[in-house]
């Protein structure tokens, strides 16, 4: 099969040409992988190329030794992943190291994967390990609401915890373990990957201050509609304190006790503390 009649290509197409229809992926930003599954790697083996030199990733990955990723490129536009896939994206190999990969499919004029690279499998090592391999999807977006709370909010899991959770009902449900929130660092390097993949021991989201969101799922609906409901509720605060300055009423603690009842999540209780 060639890679792009490949379902597993057509939903990452989709879920990066979702992403640029809601305006967080302006010029060449945001970036997405995917760890592919063994009969998915089969599937297009005959639509692979493995004679590309070995290329160093920029930090070790020794749980991910072996597997491959369709990532996006750097400085790819998302716009351009649906109509020049070939060029905009490319299926990645990890040799037996965890230190290097190779281009196996994809940037056929040439470039490398998302500058990203070193975060997103630092991250989708800790999240093959904490899910018990659940998890494949790593996604970043600049979502606006979500960066603009990030120069008002404390910059605190707490904080942006919590005041996500009550803009909407559904939000404790969708993120129950909460999202965590790192502080600006210098983006594509080993820090802000060290400090994020810490986050997601516990969380599937972490808000990169000034910047945007990292979000983590098993797949492409999963993880796209966790960044998405993260932005909706973000922009329903940042609509709220346009309108008022503060809140008049909101979900009180003992209603998120209620709620984590009657759907079955567990909710940290040092998110639910009164104000």
């Amino acid at each position: 099969m060639k890679v792009l009649e490949s379902a597993v290509m057509q939903g990452f197409m989709r879920m990066a040409d979702d992403g640029f229809c809601q305006g967080w992926h302006e010029r060449n930003g945001g970036n997405l992988t995917y760890r592919m599954k063994p009969e998915e790697v089969e599937q297009v083996r005959e639509d692979l190329r493995f004679d590309a030199p070995w290329q160093d990733i920029g930090t070790s990955v020794p749980g991910l030794a072996g597997e491959f990723f369709i990532a996006t490129g750097s400085g790819k536009y998302f716009r351009n992943v649906m109509p020049f896939p070939e060029d905009s994206c490319a299926i990645v190999e990890i040799d037996p190291t965890g230190e290097k990969y190779r281009i196996c499919w994809g940037l056929v004029n040439g470039g490398r994967p998302t500058s990203e690279l070193p975060s997103h499998l630092m991250n989708h090592e800790v999240k093959k390990r904490v899910t018990g391999g659940e998890h494949r999807v790593i996604y970043h977006a600049h979502t606006t609401n979500v960066i603009a709370l990030t120069f008002v909010l404390p910059l605190t899991d707490e904080a942006f915890t919590r005041e996500l959770w009550e803009m909407a009902t559904e939000c404790p449900v969708v993120f129950p373990s909460g999202v965590g929130v790192v502080p600006w660092m210098v983006p594509g390097g080993r820090d802000i990957a060290v400090a994020t993949s810490k986050l997601m021991e516990q969380y599937d989201v972490a808000v990169w201050a000034h910047h945007g969101i990292f979000c983590s799922g098993a797949d492409f609906d999963l993880t796209f509609g966790l960044a998405h409901t993260v932005e909706k509720s973000a922009e329903i605060l940042v609509k709220t304190l346009s309108m008022t300055g503060a809140k008049r009423q909101t979900i009180q603690p003992d209603q998120f006790r209620d709620l984590a009842k009657d759907f079955h999540v567990s909710l940290p209780e040092r998110f639910l503390f009164e104000k």
